[in-house]
């Protein structure tokens, strides 16, 4: 009897340890999507606040993993790391208050190499592979231009995606799949809008 409430035990550790793996993984790529979406029309202190290239992204967004769509903007910077293992994705999130909030995450106005933090969250590891691709604009088609590497443009892009791929594939649990975020903001940040805050 013993024994069968062991074993009854142990299988039901093993389901929990499984659901709460796949909650991680839904709440990753549910932060990712909506930190992104939010991606707000502003201009950094160093050159534009939406800037990245396929390892790197820094933008501002009024979404955040702390206080969620209700708080303070942040400046988001996700970063793709060596790991002992593959690689990783970490976020840093830092207070929004103007143009020159953004300075200590750039250098000479180009992306500052990735430098994890104390604070830093990581959102995926053990991936075989992460990288940024950044959908154009195109005012005249309703999907979008075509998919390139590197944003540097003062606007913000259609859409990004994350393209993960997991070290080891484990059919038992949910793997981290590509995420794309589209950003319907097509407001022009080098425009001035009687209701600017900034």
């Amino acid at each position: 009897m013993l024994m069968a409430m062991r074993a009854g035990l142990l299988t039901l550790q093993k389901v929990d340890d499984r659901l709460q793996s796949n909650r991680r993984v839904i709440s990753v790529q549910q932060i990712i999507s909506r930190e992104i979406s939010n991606a707000m029309p502003v201009l950094g202190g160093c050159g534009p606040a939406f800037i990245g290239n396929e390892q790197t992204l820094r933008f501002v967004s009024s979404y955040s993993m702390t206080e969620g769509a209700r708080g303070y903007p942040r400046v988001i910077e996700m970063q793709v790391l060596p790991a002992d293992r593959g690689v990783r994705l970490i976020v840093n999130e830092a207070l929004y208050t103007g143009p020159d909030s953004m300075t200590p995450f750039c250098a000479n106005g180009q992306l500052a190499p990735g430098r994890p933090t104390p604070q830093s969250f990581v959102l995926a590891d053990r991936l075989a592979s992460c990288q940024f691709v950044y959908k154009s604009t195109d005012p005249n088609s309703p999907r979008g231009g075509n998919w390139v590497s590197q944003w540097t443009a003062p606007n913000l892009p259609f859409a990004v995606r994350v393209e993960m791929t997991p070290l080891v594939a484990d059919p038992a649990r949910l793997p981290l799949l590509t995420v794309t975020a589209r950003i319907a903001v097509t407001r022009d940040v080098l425009i001035a809008y009687p209701d600017d805050w900034q």
